[in-house]
């Protein structure tokens, strides 16, 4: 009756054969590349729109007509994704898995670049929740584009490769400090303090800005820009550290940017591991999802109906036709959770949160307190995908987050609810979340893959 009534409560790895093991850490290693070589939006943009090159996608606006299994995918802005196989109805609606691709980091603000002291620095504007001590000490790299006054793009990468320079923001010593020791936690390194160090020999000319002087003759002999030209451009700073196999075992990865590139890797994983879907399987990852899904690359645009128009348009059914597709859509929002960390179990209740190594999370609902601001999926839906998994072998937990009251988050999920379609959360748990140096199971991350390819294959 136990083994029949109770849940299975052995830790999962040890049901694992050498195969199924050889498999997890394949893909995981497939993964952290992926992260190291991909840590803004726009880069992860690039990196996929060559994945699905290579798989046979074409862009949706080469295609004149669609046809069932036809392979197609469109980029929005350089910082979306939208991939789709063309299942036998369009009528029946999506199989839809939507992540995303922006993480938390530090951007540089409109007129960055400043001397103090004979030192110059970068002035910086945070993007997403961050715990703002996590991000001094450490080393940063940047990345971005520059839009000179004529329209070229420069693009520039700085501090990953290990020739490369590397940036940082200087704390006080813990000598001088006592003052900075009383203040809270939050407030312990204000926002304006984030200032990047950048440089600190002085060019030989007459000028109160020397140093400042230097830099930006450094950049414009290797990139062609002036000062101006920081007023047209997406610079951001994210951790030089490269992401690692963590613990003796290699079980766990370490590593910046999982939220929630983890489960875009695993979702686009998955649809190019699929041939001949009965229902269309549409993977789609967005920008923005950190500061409120806004904007013309977040998932409250226009420009996924935009894509979805296209899409029926080269298929030959009417538009009309739209809002009953999308009651038909059934959708995972791929989102990741957090994880119980054991150092700080009081605001944890155990019997409802994820863990590592248990994985994938559904999660009915999000928000926070009241549910507010969640979707919360009906239990038909649960059922349905309980289903899927468990019939494929698919190992996964049912969650919330934290205690009530204690905290709360979002995810996109509630956006294309409001679209009329069947959506819940289904991401890995990550402890450390949001944090320059987050950690994940890889016995996780490959039952995402898992999950995701089985969502996308259902027929119902």
């Amino acid at each position: 009756m136990e083994e029949k009534l109770l849940k299975e409560k052995r830790n999962p790895w040890e049901n694992i054969n050498i195969d199924e093991k050889e498999r997890i850490y394949n893909f995981s290693q497939g993964f952290i590349h992926f992260i190291n070589e991909s840590k803004t939006e726009r880069e992860c943009t690039k990196t996929i729109e060559k994945m699905l090159k290579d798989s046979g996608y074409k862009n949706i606006e080469d295609v004149n007509t669609l046809k069932t299994n036809d392979k197609i995918y469109y980029i929005n802005r350089g910082k979306n994704v939208y991939a789709a196989i063309i299942g036998e109805d369009l009528n029946r609606g999506f199989n839809m898995i939507g992540a995303h691709m922006d993480s938390p980091r530090l951007d540089l603000k409109p007129n960055p670049l400043y001397e103090t002291n004979e030192l110059a620095l970068l002035k910086t504007h945070y993007y997403g929740g961050i715990k703002k001590y996590q991000w001094v000490n450490i080393p940063l790299s940047m990345h971005g584009v520059i839009i000179k006054k004529n329209n070229e793009k420069v693009e520039i990468n700085i501090g990953e490769k290990e020739e490369d320079p590397v940036f940082t923001i200087a704390d006080l010593l813990p000598h001088l400090s006592s003052k900075q020791e009383k203040k809270t936690l939050k407030d312990g390194i204000e926002a304006e303090d984030l200032n990047i160090l950048a440089g600190s020999i002085p060019i030989n000319k007459d000028n109160e800005e020397k140093v400042k002087l230097n830099i930006l003759t450094i950049l414009n002999e290797k990139y062609g820009i002036t000062e101006n030209d920081f007023v047209s451009s997406e610079i951001e700073f994210t951790p030089a550290m490269k992401a690692r196999d963590l613990g003796f075992d290699r079980s766990l990865v370490g590593g910046y940017g999982q939220d929630d590139r983890v489960c875009s890797y695993a979702s686009i994983k998955a649809i190019l591991d699929i041939e001949n879907p009965k229902k269309t399987a549409l993977c789609i990852l967005v920008d923005k999802e950190e500061i409120g899904s806004m904007g013309n690359t977040g998932m409250f645009s226009n420009t996924f109906d935009y894509f979805v128009d296209m899409l029926l348009e080269k298929a030959n059914i009417e538009k009309t036709e739209k809002n009953k597709i999308y009651n038909n859509s059934k959708v995972l929002s791929a989102d990741v959770t957090g994880a119980y960390n054991p150092n700080y179990p009081d605001i944890y209740e155990k019997n409802n949160e994820s863990y590592l190594n248990r994985g994938i999370s559904l999660m009915k609902y999000t928000g926070s307190a009241s549910k507010g601001g969640a979707s919360d999926a009906s239990a038909e839906y649960l059922g349905y995908i309980r289903n899927i998994f468990e019939s494929n072998n698919v190992v996964y937990q049912v969650s919330e987050m934290g205690k009530i009251g204690i905290g709360g988050g979002g995810t996109i999920a509630y956006i294309l609810a409001n679209k009329g379609m069947d959506v819940i959360d289904c991401g890995i748990p990550i402890m450390s979340m949001h944090s320059p140096y987050e950690i994940s199971s890889k016995f996780d991350i490959y039952n995402a893959f898992k999950a995701y390819k089985a969502f996308y294959k259902d027929n119902l």
